[in-house]
Parts: C-alpha cells; sequence; structure tokens
C-alpha cells in the first residue's frame, strides 16, 4: 500500500475543493449580511388597478376562440 503523506496530488486535490468550500460559504455569507443590511427599495411606484372579470359560456363563441 502507498503511503498517504507521499501521494502529493492528492492533497493537492483536497486542497483546492476545500479552498472553493471557503470561498463559497465565504461569498454565501458576504452576499447575506449584505442582503439584510440594505434596505428593500421599490423599483416601480405602486397604482391602484382595475380587474375586469367577464364570464363566459362554454356554448358561446367567445369561449372557442380564446382557448
Amino acid at each position: 500500500m502507498s503511503d498517504w503523506t507521499s501521494l502529493w496530488y492528492v492533497w493537492l486535490i483536497l486542497l483546492t475543493v476545500f479552498l472553493l468550500l471557503l470561498c463559497g460559504v465565504s461569498a454565501s455569507c458576504i452576499k447575506f449580511c449584505c442582503r439584510k443590511k440594505r434596505l428593500p427599495v421599490e423599483t416601480f411606484p405602486r397604482h391602484p388597478c382595475d380587474l375586469t372579470v367577464i364570464g363566459i359560456d362554454s356554448d358561446s363563441t367567445a369561449h372557442s376562440t380564446v382557448t
């Protein structure tokens, strides 16, 4: 069997995976902290709107053209 300390490429791969994981966790924490401190900004002001609902029978021609 090979000695684990002589397999330098295994340690290199493990170090690379660890650094990528550490960078991902750090980026997530920074993103979470920045989002938490920032106040929500509305991009568009809300205006009241009207909604019209029209009932359509299944026998009408308008229903067949809509569907």
